[in-house]
């Protein structure tokens, strides 16, 4: 059985997201599992090319209505994600020739349609082509908002709300912040090496990396393209990934050697493992969460990490908590379910999922 190409795995993603919208890592998940044979460049590729759609997604379809006959919520969604995976390498990809992002798409809409649906990918595309550089935005001057929403590829609804609360200017500036595709970024574990070590390993592996300006356990690493957990360093238990803002969260927190702390939503764990950190192991960290399955994964990245001081219980901090009541806390964290609009950048499925 031939092996399926990146952009038809891509494709599987977004078709699985128009069906069912989840998280975008739960699809690539899966077909990373399915299909064991990619190599990191091709997973790479893959996430690149699903994020990328999700990100301007909005402006996407703002193209293709340009020039399309049929309303967009006439085309059937297998077939707009087609035309929306070819036109982002067209718009966004540098290194991938037009003709390549046209005749895949071609092909791809041989599979999915019959002959006029094939012509009319084909048609699409092609004169998308020819007046890449004439077709018009929203008018900024008479529709600031709608201005906006099209070009950085926002929801109406939420680039109105920010307008209104911090003013068009600054609404730009996070509109386009948030589309910027982040950094690798990751928290040297303390227990068992410095962040200059840690540097020194990457730079002997042959990547780049620097300390992060403002979390002082932070790395920026460049030159990996792969997945972080196929990097030697993180099987050693040497790192976790976390973004800076994350990390600064604890050390605001400020939890100190030998104390107990109580973080009330600890996800997949990266503050609560954070917060062991730096405690210690004459500290405590108990870790609830209403999700037995993420408590399981916290499970596996302390063990990794080589942390023995976080208790895992599984709760509704919504509901009433008296069994705790005999505990003592010296700090507690609460990083309550939110909109996610402030991890966009990594998370780009969070503009529509709502």
């Amino acid at each position: 059985m031939k092996a399926e190409t990146p952009r038809n795995l891509a494709l599987r993603v977004l078709n699985g997201l128009s069906y069912r919208p989840i998280l975008s890592r739960f699809y690539l998940d899966d077909v990373f599992q399915r299909n064991a044979h990619l190599d990191e460049r091709d997973r790479a590729f893959i996430s690149h090319l699903v994020q990328g759609v999700l990100r301007w997604r909005l402006r996407l379809d703002w193209v293709i209505e340009q020039v399309s006959s049929v309303p967009l919520e006439k085309i059937d969604p297998p077939i707009l994600n087609i035309l929306r995976l070819a036109l982002y390498q067209l718009f966004f990809l540098d290194k991938v020739p037009e003709s390549a992002a046209v005749n895949e798409a071609v092909n791809q809409s041989k599979a999915h349609g019959a002959k006029h649906v094939v012509s009319f990918v084909n048609a699409i595309l092609r004169s998308i082509c020819r007046k890449r550089d004439e077709i018009p935005f929203p008018d900024r001057d008479d529709d600031p908002a709608h201005y906006l929403s099209v070009f950085y590829s926002y929801p109406l609804w939420l680039v109105k709300r920010w307008i209104k609360d911090w003013g068009e200017d600054f609404t730009e500036g996070l509109l386009s912040a948030g589309n910027r595709i982040p950094d690798f970024i990751i928290r040297t574990n303390r227990m068992r090496l410095g962040r200059h070590e840690l540097i020194k390993r990457f730079e002997e592996e042959g990547m780049t990396a620097r300390p992060t300006p403002y979390a002082p356990q932070g790395i920026l690493v460049e030159g990996h393209r792969g997945r972080p957990d196929e990097l030697s360093a993180f099987k050693d238990g040497l790192f976790q990934v976390q973004d800076q803002a994350a990390q600064i969260t604890s050390h605001l927190l400020a939890p100190q050697p030998g104390e107990n702390v109580l973080d009330l939503c600890a996800g997949l764990g990266g503050k609560t493992t954070h917060m062991a950190e730096l405690v210690g192991d004459r500290g405590q960290v108990l870790a609830l969460d209403i999700n037995h399955k993420r408590l399981i994964s916290l499970g596996r990245t302390s063990r990794r990490l080589g942390i023995e001081s976080v208790t895992r219980l599984v709760a509704d901090a919504s509901r009433s908590l008296s069994s705790l009541l005999h505990f003592k806390f010296d700090k507690i964290i609460i990083d309550a379910p939110c909109s996610g609009f402030g991890v966009i950048s990594r998370h780009p499925d969070g503009k529509w999922n709502r």
